[in-house]
């Protein structure tokens, strides 16, 4: 080609005289300042790089963002809030790893939405409808259809290089043609200045352009898939709308899965710039994480097993060394796992028997083996019979209680227990199959690892004690208590541990007790009968019936039964127990030390504790009754933030949790809700057999007696402390809005420490929250090896699931106060 030119420049020299020469000349300046142009243009395509799909399994995991497409709906976000709508999209099914070893798309979790890369896959996907007729027209010697400023010349030129870069380019891959393409393109657009403004502006603006760009695209797709894959019946535009808001896009869109970073513009901008250093600031950020030595060693409870505070108590006498006793500073380092550590066998098998290894612990199979509590058998512990009260199993001795006492009627008139001194907890395990749901706790004491056992086994209990402070419950909320020969002193120092159980039963409720007193002639057993029946008289409990030695188990039952009004209250003739004064607030319960003292009971119609909720599974999804002259959590009225939250958590649960992020439910048993609020969650996921431990934090509006009101059930906890129990507790933790709120008063790294002891292995954690804090949290999961399954973020608001690994740190650090 050079050739040929220089060749017309001579012809030209020779031919100067000519009358055409001065014209000939332009026409060959012109010619070669075009052909100097194509050289040059095609020489910096040349040497542009290329990212392909070829690059290393690194550089694809930083591709996540362009992996995840925000969706914007039709018409719902002027209606909908973002206090109870989604509102973030969903993600593509092969952009999340399922727990099934199936290949999936690389994600490493970075949620943040860059809004270049959103312009260049806007403008990829024009590049891609459009490439058939740039290359027709462009071989042809036609104009270029766009608004570039090049001549016809220019587009013949441009032909040219097409031409050559396609032969360079034939060995290549579909996916470097295509990716070569968009950049010559992104080229041509430097010199217009119009869609030079556009890139910045919509750089600046959060992506709102490309957005819109791609909207309908998305949502068309979406609605396809689930016309697809969807076993309901279509519902006119409702199901669109709640794909648009609520719905994750279903993966059909493949050009929007495969780009490659590109950078349209010859500057870029301000925004750009400073999001890329503070990412960059985010991601050298170096976490070094220790392995706690402790005494405990695998069965760490850093406010229970702080030896140093329990050995300067003044007195245990109360069972203060079985209380918390949180350290000043809660631990950083992560707890190691029992050696042989496996997957806890799934429920209900779990209810039968778990791994030894997970809970490698014999001493209660020594002292209880004879009751049937649990045996050692090969390489698994098992539970033939469950408690000392019903060795010969738990569902005899639970429909033996409805038999004597039919009011009682379970998983229907009473839905929520609380299990005193549970053991293994195997009333609380077989209670499900009633519909029941039992709050159960035990101290962390010489009865070696019963609360954990229970944990293991998948059924709901905590390491907590009755001494001298509340229980974290709030007033008036069990249907029943429960204590199956429980170790309580109930009648010593003026009951105060038993009037601790007034305050939490709701008027109208039983408390349960089988213990030897009841159905034993023994003279310490005769005393401390007459004792109780002296005090529960006092209380104003009825004794509605006390059993004779049941058949099976060999045991008896004891029913009494709380007032529901205040006549009692006001005839007795000595007022002892005294009842509490009005400044007195049964709904106080954490740190508050216990007082001898009853709560009047409430008779006003709309104060919560005057009439029994209704019955199960009725009460889940109507909003308590005591709620309507409340505002609520977010602003309305009480009953409606109730209704908008229950459908929020609905929707996010059915068309997020369940199908868009790859986890195996039926693997779920323990899940906890960190900042539980109404309970939603835990409510849309009740066909699950799973149970949710619902968690108010104690600096968050209380709502707890909502969620017992529901037929669910929770706890009061201060996330800048240990929660009591055990490490290795939960299959999947939700946390919503939660972390950034703690990031103000409390120290991250030690609550993603706490999250890390109580998540078991290959656990999983949900995270929304806004982005600068699902960032961090990222970060710092990462250097922990925890696997990043899906991250997902849309104006400002994230969304982040991770699992968790068996990475444990090699370096050791050793918790003083914790040592024996």
């Amino acid at each position: 080609m050079a050739l040929g030119k220089y060749s017309r420049v001579d012809n030209n020299n020779n031919n100067r005289k000519s009358s055409s020469s001065y014209c000939s000349t332009v026409t060959i300046v012109v010619f070669v300042g075009l052909c100097l142009v194509g050289i040059w243009m095609l020489t910096s395509s040349s040497v542009v790089p290329v990212q392909t799909g070829n690059g290393s399994a690194e550089e694809k995991k930083n591709q996540v963002e362009d992996q995840v497409t925000p969706v914007t709906s039709d018409n719902n976000d002027s209606s909908n809030t973002s206090d109870f709508e989604d509102n973030r999209g969903d993600l593509p099914d092969d952009a999340t790893k399922g727990d099934a070893n199936v290949s999936l798309a690389e994600n490493d979790g970075k949620g943040n939405l860059n809004t270049q890369e959103n312009q260049d896959n806007t403008e990829e996907t024009k590049m891609d409808e459009s490439k058939k007729d740039d290359e027709q027209s462009a071989s042809e010697g036609g104009e270029k259809s766009g608004d570039n400023s090049g001549g016809q010349g220019d587009s013949l030129e441009n032909s040219d290089d097409k031409k050559s870069d396609s032969d360079e380019t034939d060995k290549k891959s579909d996916s470097d043609e295509n990716d070569k393409k968009s950049e010559e393109n992104n080229e041509k657009s430097d010199l217009d200045d119009g869609d030079k403004k556009q890139d910045e502006s919509s750089s600046e603006t959060n992506g709102d352009q490309a957005d819109n760009q791609i909207e309908e695209k998305v949502d068309q797709n979406d609605n396809k898939e689930l016309e697809k894959s969807s076993d309901e019946p279509k519902d006119d535009g409702q199901l669109k709308n709640q794909s648009s808001n609520e719905v994750f896009p279903s993966g059909a869109q493949s050009e929007l899965l495969n780009e490659t970073v590109t950078q349209t513009g010859s500057f870029s901008t301000q925004a750009t710039e400073s999001k890329i250093e503070k990412e960059t600031q985010l991601s050298s950020k170096k976490y070094s994480w220790k392995l706690c030595n402790s005494t405990a060693g695998p069965d760490y409870i850093p406010c229970l097993d702080n030896l140093e505070a329990i050995r300067h108590l003044p007195s245990t006498k109360h069972y203060e060394h079985r209380e918390r006793h949180c350290p000043e500073e809660p631990p950083t380092c992560l707890v190691p796992l029992p050696e042989g550590y496996k997957r806890p066998i799934e429920w209900p098998k779990s209810r039968e028997k778990i791994w030894y290894y997970n809970v490698p612990h014999t001493k209660l199979a020594q002292i209880k083996g004879h009751q049937n509590w649990v045996k050692v058998t090969g390489e698994f512990l098992t539970f033939p019979g469950g408690g000392t009260q019903f060795k010969h199993g738990a569902l005899h001795y639970i429909d033996f209680i409805e038999e004597s006492v039919p009011d009682v009627a379970w998983g229907k008139r009473s839905r929520v227990v609380l299990d005193v001194g549970c053991g293994v907890a195997s009333f609380g395990g077989f209670l499900f199959d009633r519909s029941v749901v039992a709050m159960s706790f035990a101290p962390k004491d010489e009865h070696e690892a019963q609360v954990q056992f229970a944990l293991e086994r998948g059924i709901p209990a905590v390491s907590a004690v009755m001494g001298t402070k509340r229980l974290p419950y709030p007033g008036r909320v069990f249907d029943i208590v429960h204590c199956a020969r429980c170790r309580v002193p109930w009648h010593i120092e003026g009951g105060k541990l038993l009037l601790e159980l007034n305050r939490v039963l709701r008027p109208g409720g039983f408390f349960l007790w089988s213990a030897t007193p009841i159905y034993q002639d023994k003279t310490e057993d005769v005393e401390i009968w007459e004792a109780m029946v002296e005090l529960t008289k006092s209380m104003c409990w009825e004794l509605v019936n006390k059993t004779s030695k049941d058949a099976v188990n060999g045991v008896a039952v004891a029913a009494f039964r709380k007032p529901t009004s205040n006549d009692c209250y006001e005839q007795r003739s000595k007022q002892e127990p005294p009842v509490c004064p009005e400044s007195d607030d049964p709904n106080a319960a954490w740190n508050v030390p216990l007082q001898t003292c009853m709560h009047k009971v409430p008779v006003d119609a709309s104060e919560r504790g005057s009439q029994w909720p209704d019955r199960w599974p009725e009460r889940l999804e109507k909003a308590p009754y005591w709620l309507s002259s409340q505002v609520g959590v977010y602003g309305k009225a009480a009953p409606e933030d109730f209704v908008a939250d229950n459908e929020h958590w609905k929707r996010v649960v059915t068309k997020s949790y369940l199908n868009g992020m790859g986890i195996s439910w039926s693997s779920v048993r323990n899940v906890m809700d960190m900042n539980a609020v109404y309970g939603g969650f835990a409510a849309a996921l009740k066909d699950l057999s799973l149970w949710v431990m619902n968690v108010v934090p104690i600096d968050s509006p209380d709502t707890l007696p909502i969620i017992y009101e529901r037929g669910l059930f929770g706890m009061y906890h201060d996330w800048c402390e240990s929660f009591s129990t055990y490490p290795r507790s939960y299959d999947l933790l939700h946390a919503d809005h939660l972390f950034s709120k703690l990031n103000k008063r409390c120290n991250l790294v030690a609550i993603v420490a706490e999250v890390d002891r109580i998540l078991r292995p290959e656990g999983k954690l949900i995270v929304r929250d806004n982005v600068e804090t699902i960032n961090e949290l990222e970060n710092m999961l990462k250097s922990m090896q925890w696997e990043v399954r899906m991250t997902y973020s849309k104006d400002k608001e994230g969304l982040l699931c991770v699992q968790k690994s068996m990475w444990r740190p090699k370096e050791v650090e050793t918790i003083k106060y914790a040592i024996a």
